[in-house]
């Protein structure tokens, strides 16, 4: 009886090693970038995930945190705009407004064809802009 259940402990143990294994796999596949700042909104933070999904589309995540209201900028504007250059163009292209909450803590997704190159976050008076403006929040240098 005391072999049974030592060999029973001995099981559970290793499966649940073999799951954190599998855990542990399957979130690092994500590739993570950390945004640079900029003098615009030197208090924003935030980082980039993007995972290549089984229709090898690309999906991107962002985390932003400590992003001021865009009408608190200098000059003001009214929205965050976030842009992605991929290896097929080195033109930006538009992947979406920003939308933050009360708490300064933002998360934006979307899925693209396009192999991500590089992913920048501009405050724009207008969130359906096609090229980005000057004032450049948060940026990721080429992965």
């Amino acid at each position: 009886m005391k072999t049974f259940k030592n060999k029973l402990k001995i099981n559970n143990f290793f499966l649940v090693i073999s799951s954190l294994l599998l855990l542990l796999t399957i979130v690092s596949c994500a590739k993570k970038i950390a945004f640079t700042t900029s003098s615009v909104a030197p208090a924003a933070r935030g980082n980039v995930a993007i995972k290549k999904d089984k229709n090898n589309n690309y999906q991107v995540q962002l985390q932003l945190s400590y992003l001021a209201e865009p009408d608190r900028l200098t000059p003001p504007k009214n929205t965050y705009v976030v842009w992605m250059v991929s290896d097929e163009s080195d033109l930006p292209v538009n992947l979406g407004q920003v939308v933050g909450t009360s708490k300064l803590k933002v998360k934006f997704e979307t899925v693209t064809a396009s192999k991500p190159k590089r992913i920048f976050v501009t405050a724009e008076n207008d969130a359906s802009i096609q090229f980005p403006g000057n004032m450049v929040v948060l940026e990721t240098d080429n992965f």
